[in-house]
């Protein structure tokens, strides 16, 4: 069984991204990872160099921003189409997977290898926000995606790179749990590096095709924050440690809204019956 990694980044240092313990924390599982490296303002291409590891291939791609939002799929399966083997594991430039979930992926890429009806696998999710010992939890923040798939030519990455899909109809990808857990610290970087992923984000989104106004606020304070009390992946802990004192400002007096109250509610419904309403699913599961 063969396995590799793949992603895709661009100022990956002026955007603060934790990219290389990102691709750290797959290389156990990965006789390779594609690194599809963009255009780039900064040293982000030195900075991928600087693993120095035999198993990563870097490519570049056309990071075409008229395409809007879809430019992130089509870099992704770019990623994605230079791979080889049975599986591919996916990790975006501010995800960590923490090194108990590697045998979990192991393990379940093994028992589904013959099982056809599996298609992906799918990883939870801890999304910090503001900083390194808060977490977001209500259910505009997903719970699970998709992180590996089952190599093949129907497999597709799906509009703005958060999931896959299959087939020129878009079907869902029918995916299993394994358990394992991935750290995404999108949110509890820097505030000057949020802002310049916000400055970003209006290029992409409001220079593509579909002008939607999909640009990111900065941290505020929402439903559902929730204490972090369990441990970092072991190839990120440096990297938090030279940022811990760097988070975003303290969060202002909230300003209740009826999306604010409706997350409100889900909260405490979820809370006391366990199911979330309304979550969005790129996947099936199996």
């Amino acid at each position: 069984m063969r396995i590799a990694g793949f992603t895709f980044v661009s100022n990956a240092v002026r955007l603060d991204f934790p990219i290389v313990p990102a691709i750290r924390s797959i290389l156990p599982l990965c006789a390779e990872v594609v690194v599809n490296v963009g255009p780039s303002t900064d040293d982000t291409l030195d900075l991928i160099r600087s693993i120095d590891d035999p198993r990563i291939r870097i490519i570049h791609g056309a990071w075409d921003h008229t395409l809007g939002r879809l430019m992130l799929s089509a870099e992704t399966q770019r990623a994605l189409d230079a791979t080889e083997g049975d599986w591919a594991i996916y990790i975006q430039a501010d995800e960590v997977l923490h090194e108990d979930g590697v045998p979990l992926l192991e393990a379940a890429m093994r028992e589904s290898q013959d099982d056809p009806r599996v298609e992906a696998l799918l990883v939870n999710y801890l999304h910090f926000y503001r900083n390194f010992d808060t977490v977001a939890t209500n259910r505009a923040w997903y719970r699970r995606e998709v992180r590996v798939v089952r190599r093949g030519p129907d497999v597709r990455s799906y509009e703005d790179a958060q999931g896959f899909r299959v087939g020129p109809g878009a079907r869902r990808i029918r995916a299993r749990r394994t358990g394992a857990v991935m750290h995404h610290y999108g949110w509890a970087r820097p505030i000057d590096a949020l802002r310049s992923k916000r400055d970003l984000d209006q290029v992409i989104y409001h220079e593509g095709r579909d002008h939607r106004p999909r640009v990111a606020e900065l941290p505020h304070w929402q439903v559902g924050l929730r204490r972090f009390t369990g441990s970092h992946p072991a190839v990120a802990r440096e990297w938090i440690a030279e940022r811990h004192h760097m988070g975003a400002p303290g969060f202002q007096s909230p300003v209740w809204s009826r999306r604010m109250a409706q997350l409100a509610a889900s909260q405490l419904l979820e809370q006391v019956t366990g199911w979330r309403a309304f979550e969005y699913r790129n996947y099936v599961e199996v």
